[in-house]
């Protein structure tokens, strides 16, 4: 047996790590004829990590390039706990496109850094748990459209912290996506206007934000071990559901795989409830500055486990529609003349919508919504 360097002795396996990060090099080039406005020029010459630029093409004259960067968070604690690692990008691109996606962008590229204690050894189990992260991507490239361009993987050892500290699969995952906007589809709000509606598009689980709260949760009902908590095993399950993606349906009724870019359905503000949730993303982002109010009567029901949580954690109804989306990851406000429209094309996409309630104009601008934890009447002021 050859031995360790002394650099693999000390914790990174340099030959371990190149073995990896073709396997990643391999997944990104299979993405590279995902999408119809994007060309990648392989100047590798084999090399996975040899320069790859891209250039876009098929777009409307005018389009300019944006970038947007985020994270999983802690999250990545629920997947390792859960042995979800292969559904981990579901919430990463949903992190990084909906940000694009929001003000009426389309998220094209992206490339991603994966900080691991350790990569493992081929054909270990955690080699492949964390194989699985990338053969995820690869998948939800795939369904989206989307280029990944390529990547960074780093062993982090002793650098690397989480609450499950003797796990062999814990990882922290960023990225930053690439995407282009135009003048004429931007999506600002400017026009938002008394008697819109406002569309809910249903969500299964947490997302990627108020992930603290989760896993106090979990350690208050469980232990502070709750990872290894057998009768947790289906909450942490839960709590680990991965995001829902709108980006191909939001984009595709905006226009933008239309052969002249047309709208199907004009969009008046695009909502993405990740951190602050309904009352930073929807009121304070579009509503409160603009002097206007909304009326969210109709909601999405809360997911099981975001119910469990909020009891477990003694959180109250305005707080859960803070800290967690509270059932709907994104709110489109549309024309009441295009609601249902709105709604049957969702379904085109396996996304469940409905109508949750109305923009107004009040005195004082407030958003008000019946909670779905408690049915309480929950008013949210500038």
């Amino acid at each position: 047996m050859k031995e360790q360097s002394l650099y693999a002795q000390d914790g990174v396996s340099v030959s371990e790590e190149a073995v990896f990060s073709s396997y990643a090099g391999a997944v990104c080039k299979d993405s590279y004829a995902n999408s119809q406005f994007v060309d990648v020029h392989d100047l590798s010459g084999g090399n996975f990590r040899g320069p790859r630029p891209f250039s876009f093409k098929n777009l409307p004259e005018g389009y300019t390039i944006e970038s947007s960067s985020d994270g999983i968070g802690t999250k990545g604690i629920l997947h390792d706990a859960a042995k979800t690692h292969h559904l981990a990008a579901y919430d990463l691109v949903a992190m990084t496109a909906s940000d694009i996606t929001r003000y009426g962008g389309l998220p094209l590229v992206f490339v991603n850094i994966l900080d691991v204690d350790a990569v493992g050894e081929e054909g270990t189990d955690t080699n492949k748990s964390l194989k699985s992260l990338m053969s995820g991507l690869g998948v939800v490239a795939k369904e989206s459209n989307m280029v990944v361009l390529k990547g960074e993987t780093a062993q982090m050892s002793v650098c690397l912290g989480s609450e499950i500290s003797d796990s062999p699969t814990k990882f922290n995952w960023g990225a930053v996506m690439s995407g282009v906007y135009h003048n004429e589809k931007m999506v600002t709000g400017n026009d938002l206007a008394p008697g819109q509606v406002v569309i809910a598009l249903k969500e299964n689980g947490f997302r990627c934000n108020g992930i603290s709260s989760v896993r106090k949760a979990l350690a208050m009902q469980y232990g502070n071990d709750w990872w290894n908590n057998h009768d947790a095993v289906a909450d942490i399950k839960a709590a680990a559901e991965p995001s829902v993606l709108y980006d191909l349906f939001v984009n595709t009724i905006h226009g933008w795989y239309a052969d002249d870019h047309k709208p199907e359905i004009t969009l008046h503000a695009i909502a993405h409830l990740s951190g602050g949730g309904v009352k930073e993303k929807f009121g304070a982002g579009f509503l409160f500055d603009r002097g206007l109010s909304a009326e969210l009567p109709d909601l999405w029901e809360l997911p099981e486990i975001m119910k469990k949580c909020a009891d477990w954690r003694g959180m109250g109804d305005e707080e859960l529609y803070e800290a967690w989306n509270g059932g709907q990851g994104m709110l489109l406000v549309v024309d009441e003349a295009e609601a249902e429209k709105c709604i049957e094309r969702a379904k085109d996409f396996g996304i469940e919508a409905k109508l949750a309630g109305k923009i107004t104009k009040e005195d004082t601008p407030q958003l008000t919504l019946i909670s779905k934890l408690s049915g309480k009447t929950v008013i949210y002021n500038a």
